[in-house]
């Protein structure tokens, strides 16, 4: 009766992990002065997704690194995008900025690949985007490129409302 439990505990882990993918974009030790001297925690960036336009982001701190890693993945299913897919890529161009990051995305014909600078790349493999021009301009901080992306994400129509709205 033991072995079951295990197999079964180790059978739902695997189902777990199996439904998302995981990156791990940035990992920065912040410390926060106190009275006796630093105290230093870790901050996780992680992007999650299935390959089939579902993928989320997490950001959050922790003791350890493995702490904060877990609370940004819990985080990140909490906050999941669903995106229009069209053919593996976005269905229409998106010019998106947050706050000092500025984004530019357009749709790319089979074949073209993901053209996309670190942090949009790992959320574009993990979202199961395989065809996309992507340019991003004025910031370098990975957390604001990846909030960018995500609000970019956001306002994405599918073909449908496009038509919806149209009329």
């Amino acid at each position: 009766m033991e072995k079951r439990r295990r197999q079964s505990r180790g059978d739902d882990q695997q189902r777990e992990r199996s439904e998302f993918d995981q990156k791990v974009v940035e990992v920065k030790r912040v410390t926060r002065v106190v009275a006796g001297g630093k105290r230093m925690r870790f901050r996780a960036l992680v992007v999650i997704g299935d390959h089939k336009g579902k993928v989320g982001m997490g950001l959050r701190k922790g003791a350890d690194v493995a702490e904060s890693v877990n609370k940004a993945v819990n985080a990140a299913k909490k906050n999941m995008v669903v995106l229009p897919l069209v053919n593996e890529t976005i269905p229409h161009e998106v010019v998106m900025k947050y706050k000092s990051s500025s984004l530019m995305m357009k749709p790319a014909k089979p074949g073209t690949g993901v053209i996309a600078g670190g942090a949009v790349r790992s959320v574009m493999d993990l979202a199961g985007v395989k065809n996309v021009v992507s340019k991003m301009l004025g910031s370098n901080n990975k957390v604001n490129n990846v909030k960018a992306v995500f609000a970019a994400f956001r306002s994405m129509k599918s073909k449908a409302d496009l038509a919806k709205m149209r009329k």
